[in-house]
Order: C-alpha cells, then structure tokens, then sequence
C-alpha cells in the first residue's frame, strides 16, 4: 500500500476557488452585470454590406439628447445616460427591473469606415448607424484569372 502525504492547504486552496467561482456565478447574471450591476450595456446588431457597416443600438427610454456618439475609422463610441423618473407623492414601486444609470460601449469596426460621413437616425429607442466603407476596403476583393500552363 502507498503513502500519500495529505496536504491540508491544497485542499483549503481547492474548497476556496470552488466556492468563489460558485459566488460568482450567482452573482454575475451576464457579461455586463460583472462589473456594476446596477448599469446597464445596450444590445448591438453589427451589420456589413458590400459598401458600408450598419450599427444598430438598442436604447429604449433614452432621449437622443442623453447620446453622445464619437466615430473614428476603427470604432465607433456611444455613450448615455438612462435617467430614473422621480416618483410621484403618494406613488411606489413595488417591484422595478429596469437599469439606469450610464453606459459607455465601444465597437471595433471590421473594416475601416469613412467616419465623416456616418449617419445616425432614432427612433423608437432604435439607435442606426450607417457607416460607409473606406475606398481602399471596399476595392479589397478582387477576382484572380486562371491562366494556362
């Protein structure tokens, strides 16, 4: 029969990182919820055509005023702010799910954009970038002959 050295602290090590990963498993519901769970991250939809990139942000409950959007060839930076309404005298919540707070998402481009001629629309808490390509990516695919030997 074999001896094994028993090595409390590596146990203690092992039960701690279990019940650390199990912690932060209840408490992080998503990506966005890790770092501050009472912020939100809107959702995006990244698009790509053959002459430009369609971002579409969704930003329900936001006025247009409270967005900031910067664009560079590589990215596209939005920013806001979803403000809490103050209640009513005499009115409460019984229960509330929605996120306020600001927000700041960044989105690498595929391609590089010609970012002095986006354009954005909103509507209906629907945030669309519309973002065309730059010259030299839209020129990048090119059809190659084959040539007899």
């Amino acid at each position: 029969m074999t001896r094994m050295r028993w090595e409390p602290m590596r146990e203690i090590d092992a039960v701690r990182r279990e019940m650390d990963r199990l912690f932060s498993d209840l408490t992080a519901t998503s990506d966005r919820d890790f770092l501050n769970r009472n912020s939100f991250m809107p959702a995006i939809e990244l698009m790509e055509t053959d002459e430009q990139i369609i971002l579409k942000l969704e930003v329900p409950g936001i006025a247009s005023e409270d967005l900031d959007i910067q664009a560079t060839a590589e990215a596209v930076t939005i920013t806001g702010e979803r403000k809490q309404q103050a209640a009513q005298e005499g009115e409460g919540y019984n229960r509330s799910e929605f996120r306020y707070g600001q927000f700041s998402r960044v989105v690498p481009m595929p391609v590089q954009v010609q970012n002095t001629q986006a354009k954005a629309n909103y509507q209906d808490g629907l945030l669309i970038l519309t973002l065309p390509k730059a010259e030299a990516e839209k020129n990048k695919v090119t059809k190659v002959t084959i040539g007899e030997v």
